[in-house]
């Protein structure tokens, strides 16, 4: 028998795997039926996230995130589909339940937490500081184009030095005739890049200090002179974002462009607010398309003659897995009722980015080591779910400053101090 002749040795090549939820691979990621009682129109948005989330970006999101890229036509897509407002309601758009919008940004982050903070920025943050804080003149200029994706828009609040301590903000904005100076620099900044980098026109949302030392709203568009926007590079977690540096200096701004509605920080704090649970929305997402993953992969893996779904302590994880995600979806979906009922409290979203966070990061470990080596693959998910959720768990603030609103709530003391 010669060479050619020779049966190929088997074992040699490893098999394809489907991690993702599609035809002939099925992971049950409601186990509970949190969600099987929605409305028709709040499951038209889920599922028209879901289908584009599998159609359009699973299948491109691998690349970009390791080459650290920015998929800006899928921000157009998502204005397209109507994914990119938040729950805000547009003249001209359907109303979108908070429920839908929670939804959405679920759906998103099963595939991509990237994809996932791009709504975050643009139609959370950044949208909301102009529909809540803007004239009708500016939400028709700046809003409406934001929610349909044909202008991308960042959320300019924390800076080098005021992380967490985003009160202590010292960019100023000083008074001049027909506008304001502003001067100053924000870090960690999404989307603040885009407009330079693209040649697109683009806007960011810079909060400021006047000269009497109340924090102001201000729309800038990305190529004003004075304004320059770095953008991040090598960071570990969502790499299908930019964030950016931004510097501004003697940056003017027509009187025009100011958010009358932006007149404290108690107004900063609004848009805050109404985005946390958000966040919470996206590491539920998150830790859903962990444990997909994972499930998926332990009934197409083979070792040791079988499947690791046949083996007890692959049982056990899963099971802990699931119990960790679906106390995740009870708590946004709990969240969720009290914010349509107008009654939900700071520390109750607070509780619900806390708790979804930890959850979520929880999942997506254990979904990352029991894909063993072929979870530190981009291709495989894990690897990219566990990265991303740790941005996911320190950004619109860390655990430990949820951790000191949530304690107030109880003992009724601030802590922030001393």
């Amino acid at each position: 028998m010669t060479t050619a002749d020779a049966p190929f040795p088997s074992g040699v090549t490893e098999p394809g795997y489907e991690l993702y939820n599609r035809d002939g691979n099925t992971v049950d990621v409601d186990p509970l039926r949190v969600f099987a009682d929605l409305s028709e129109e709040d499951a038209a948005y889920r599922d028209r996230a879901r289908a584009f989330s599998l159609d359009e970006v699973a299948p491109i999101i691998d690349d970009y995130w390791d080459r650290a890229d920015y998929p800006l036509a899928l921000v157009r897509r998502l204005g397209e589909l109507d994914l990119l407002r938040d729950g805000l309601d547009m003249d001209g758009a359907p109303h979108q339940s908070r429920l839908a919008a929670g939804l959405v940004g679920a759906e998103l982050s099963r595939v991509d937490a990237s994809v996932s903070t791009i709504l975050g920025v643009q139609g959370g943050l950044a949208l909301r500081s102009v529909v809540d804080c803007g004239t009708e003149e500016q939400i028709r200029r700046w809003g409406v184009p934001m929610s349909t994706g044909e202008l991308p828009g960042a959320f300019a609040l924390t800076e080098p030095t005021h992380g967490s301590d985003s009160v202590g903000l010292q960019t100023t904005a000083t008074k001049v005739d027909g506008g304001w100076l502003i001067n100053g620099e924000k870090k960690w900044i999404g989307n603040a890049s885009l407009g330079p980098a693209f040649g697109i026109d683009a806007i960011t949302v810079v909060w400021a200090r006047d000269e009497e030392g109340n924090v102001r709203g201000f729309v800038v568009p990305q190529d004003t002179e004075g304004y320059t926007a770095e953008t991040i590079t090598g960071k570990l977690a969502l790499r299908a974002i930019w964030q950016a540096h931004v510097t501004m200096r003697n940056v003017f701004v027509p009187d025009e462009n100011l958010l009358p509605g932006a007149r404290t920080f108690k107004d900063t704090a609004r848009v805050l607010f109404a985005t946390r649970l958000g966040v919470a929305w996206s590491a539920v997402g998150s830790a859903m398309g962990a444990y997909e993953t994972a499930a998926a992969y332990a009934g197409q893996r083979t070792q040791f003659g079988r499947t690791l779904g046949e083996s007890q302590i692959i049982n056990e994880r899963l099971a802990r897995m699931q119990s960790e995600m679906v106390q995740a979806q009870l708590l946004v979906k709990q969240c969720v009722t009290l914010e349509e009922a107008g009654t939900l409290s700071g520390a109750q979203a607070s509780l619900a980015k806390f708790t979804g966070t930890r959850a979520a990061r929880s999942v997506a470990a254990n979904a990352r080591d029991l894909l063993g080596g072929n979870g530190i693959l981009i291709k495989n998910r894990a690897a990219r779910i566990f990265a991303d959720v740790e941005a996911t768990h320190t950004y619109e603030g860390t655990e430990t400053v949820q951790a000191l609103l949530i304690g107030r709530s109880v003992t009724g003391h601030s802590t922030f101090t001393g």
